[in-house]
């Protein structure tokens, strides 16, 4: 008798949870406390990036083996599993930047072509990138890296824009969001393909949570906040860290709760159609 297959092994349902307006709220408070989180470990409590990096990643890696071998979508898991990967995506581009010395140029198109190779690989491979169809235990390794690139490019692409460019964290962050909206603008209204749609916004996601992170815990400079200032409004790391990280356990916990919901009244509702 041959044995399965572990990277073909299927699950019942997704392990991705649907996507909903929460899921887009937790999605940008997780890249918010990604950002946030990675300074506060390594710039405020001085250990810097290597130790910082080898002890998020080490964390990640344990998240990850908890995720995947689940047999379904487990909130608490799967989102833990998305704030460390948003922490060590900051800290691979953070390292490649202070440590390397290598341009954010360099390093946003390095992740977007490692990106669109992911892409690539996986639709060649599975057929199809929608997250409805995480079902399998190599579907689920193409969507963890495509998330790890997704953060990694962000945070490039984000510190680009309002650091190098110059644009300052509150207009990052406006352009960012402006972009989103016209994508959400052309998925309703111009009916653009669902599963393009989603990465497109997952991707703009990751700098908009990061400008954001920034604008709120830098301290505003002599220039003001907007265009030619990196200036922020100077909450600070732990408060904004503490908030953000209750917000997206309140909002989990909602999303839970809801589904529950749901599946309550759906599974009435079969039984009443079988009496």
């Amino acid at each position: 008798m041959l044995m399965e297959n572990e990277d073909d092994k299927r699950f019942f349902s997704s392990k991705v949870p649907e996507v909903t307006a929460l899921f887009w709220l937790v999605k940008v408070m997780g890249t918010t406390v990604g950002e946030t989180s990675a300074d506060l470990l390594s710039k405020e409590l001085n250990l810097g990036l290597p130790l910082t990096t080898l002890i998020m990643a080490s964390l990640l890696a344990l998240a990850f083996a908890l995720q995947i071998r689940s047999k379904e979508y487990t909130p608490w898991k799967y989102w833990l599993t998305v704030i460390l990967v948003s922490v060590v995506g900051t800290l691979i581009t953070d390292n490649m930047t202070d440590n390397l010395q290598i341009p954010l140029i360099y390093s946003t198109v390095a992740f977007s072509l490692l990106l669109l190779l992911t892409f690539i690989l996986w639709h060649a491979r599975e057929g199809t990138l929608s997250i409805h169809s995480i079902r399998t235990r190599r579907r689920e390794y193409f969507y963890w890296l495509t998330v790890l690139f997704t953060f990694a490019l962000g945070t490039a692409g984000g510190d680009l824009l309002s650091e190098q460019v110059n644009f300052g964290y509150a207009i990052s962050g406006l352009l960012f969001a402006s972009v989103i909206g016209l994508v959400a603008l052309a998925f309703y209204v111009f009916k653009l393909d669902s599963i393009w749609s989603f990465w497109i916004a997952y991707i703009l996601t990751r700098p908009l949570g990061a400008s954001c992170g920034d604008l709120l815990i830098q301290p505003a400079d002599a220039s003001g906040i907007g265009y030619g200032s990196e200036g922020g409004l100077g909450f600070g790391l732990g408060p904004v860290n503490c908030v953000f990280f209750l917000g997206i356990v309140l909002a989990v916990a909602t999303m839970e709760i809801r589904k529950k919901k749901v599946d309550s009244a759906a599974l009435a509702a079969f039984e009443r159609k079988s009496e």
